[in-house]
């Protein structure tokens, strides 16, 4: 097994193994890759749905998904699908998963199965890295701050996103829920300081003017949107990512028009943070 580094903020490149067959030794060294780098990539997988859920229950227990199409027979595996006929993608901009809820999902195990012949890679960026990077008087200005998380613009009804994209989401009476998290995040298993705010589902900075939360906001999203902070993963078939939801975003490129992109997700439980 080798283990590299995919980028100095975040991600590694894991080749030379087979996670159907991971040693307790291994296992614990791909765990700890996955807490020092945020995102792994491990390439060269032949999973069929039941393995991909055998190594998803190894990291905890699995969060099944309210609002994805799940594939037929495997209520544990949602879909992230686009057919050549559709415009619109699943998860097309900067985004952390599950924010909205209380105990945010620990990460997401996704497995390609098709992919197109060119595009539809995935940016990822480094949430502690970037926090790091910012200057002390931004870190001292935030570092007590709470924001509220919510879905209903993503998931519910009257999202005029979940209407484009149509029969891939479900379950538009179960959108809603908001959940309010620190502005700056002390991982639960690392300690590291990373940033918790998201331009997919953070809502707002609790107990500030409006104006100000936006203008707030903004500046973080122009922060971590330096490429500094950002790998760009280069999908092919059979490659297994995952990635820490409290120490990442990701942004799934929608530049294939005309083809299909096939991927298979399972989340992975998590804790409230704190």
């Amino acid at each position: 097994m080798r283990i590299a580094k995919a980028s100095e903020a975040i991600g590694a490149t894991i080749e030379d193994v087979d996670v159907t067959r991971l040693s307790d030794q291994d296992f614990a060294a791909i765990r700890q890759a996955f807490l020092d780098h945020g995102a792994l990539f491990i390439r060269d997988q032949t999973l069929t749905p039941e393995e991909h859920i055998a190594f998803a229950r190894r990291w905890g227990a699995i969060d099944l998904n309210r609002f994805f199409q799940h594939r037929e027979g495997y209520p544990e595996i949602a879909e992230v699908l686009k057919e050549p006929d559709q415009q619109l993608n699943i998860g097309g901009g900067w985004h952390t998963d599950h924010s909205y809820d209380l105990a945010p999902a620990m990460g997401s195990i996704l497995y390609a199965l098709e992919i197109p012949p060119v595009g539809g890679d995935t940016l990822f960026a480094g949430m502690a890295a970037a926090y790091e990077a910012l200057d002390d008087e931004t870190k001292q200005r935030i570092s007590a701050l709470k924001a509220r998380h919510g879905n209903a613009h993503v998931f519910g009804k009257d999202s005029k996103y979940r209407k484009a994209v149509g029969e891939r989401y479900t379950n538009a009476d179960q959108a809603g829920q908001t959940a309010v998290h620190p502005v700056v995040l002390t991982h639960p298993e690392t300690g590291a300081r990373g940033l918790y705010v998201n331009p997919g589902f953070t809502l707002e900075i609790v107990d500030m003017d409006p104006q100000e939360s936006r203008a707030l906001l903004q500046q973080l999203y122009d922060h971590i949107g330096q490429d500094r902070f950002h790998h760009r993963h280069k999908w092919r078939a059979g490659d297994l990512a995952m990635w820490d939801n409290r120490a990442t975003w990701h942004y799934a490129l929608n530049d294939y028009q005309g083809h299909r992109r096939y991927l298979n997700r399972i989340t992975i439980e998590g804790v409230a943070l704190h």
